[in-house]
């Protein structure tokens, strides 16, 4: 394994095959790429990721001891299905943690990276109108992480994808009817509207409300699931 120079001459190791793989893995199921029950053998994530079986195996292994992904077999994985009671739980534990997160951004936020929350948003907005919601899934991980960096507060934040991890590959269950009744796009415009006024109770409260109104939507989708099933 390779290291890599830092500026006070030591060396530190460069990521592992099986590090990288382990971390984009972990992306895509935060981002909603895998949705619930989906089988990942360690074939398809070696072809998916351009990698040998040996590192798609390890990340593969990893994100079982996340309880991120459970075991069918000896070299399949399956998406777990979040219960009503799990994402509750989820549910419960974001909005305590990324409201915190978001009430100690205010002060880091420059007009640099509002004109960023901005693009954004209308590359959300945009993935909407075409119904490409898994760009808007990608995208929509992207405002939320990048006002919760601001936080200044690394360790909450990794706090804060443990839980995008468990919840992401639900996140499919919002859509059509979120994005018809657009209220991520209405939560998201007062996140950068707190942020524009520098006002942390507010900019709290809208990332509470968007992960509340994500958990009223999410639970209808299971209860529907339930009914039809």
């Amino acid at each position: 394994m390779s290291e890599t120079p830092v500026a006070d001459g030591r060396h530190r190791q460069a990521p592992s095959l099986g590090d990288a793989a382990y971390s984009e893995l972990k992306e895509r199921l935060s981002r909603g790429v895998y949705r619930p029950g989906d089988k990942l053998t360690v074939r398809s994530v070696a072809e998916t990721l351009g990698v040998s079986s040996t590192p798609a195996r390890d990340a593969i292994n990893r994100l079982a001891a996340d309880s991120a992904v459970v075991y069918a077999g000896p070299k399949t994985v399956l998406i777990p299905v979040l219960g009503e009671a799990d994402l509750r739980e989820v549910t419960l534990i974001r909005i305590a943690l990324e409201g915190l997160a978001a009430q100690h951004s205010v002060q880091s936020c420059t007009q640099q990276h509002i004109d960023k929350l901005w693009v954004i948003q209308r590359n959300i907005n945009a993935a909407l109108e075409n119904g490409d919601y898994g760009q808007a899934l990608w995208q929509n991980k992207e405002f939320h992480f990048l006002v919760y960096r601001l936080s200044r507060l690394p360790h909450l934040v990794s706090m804060i994808e443990s839980q995008w991890l468990r919840v992401g590959p639900s996140f499919y269950g919002l859509y059509p009817e979120f994005a018809e009744a657009k209220y991520g796009v209405r939560n998201h415009e007062m996140v950068i509207e707190a942020l524009i006024d520098q006002d942390g109770g507010a900019l709290r409260a809208a990332f509470e409300n968007d992960i509340r109104d994500g958990y009223r939507r999410l639970r209808q989708a299971l209860r529907e699931r339930a009914t039809t099933g």
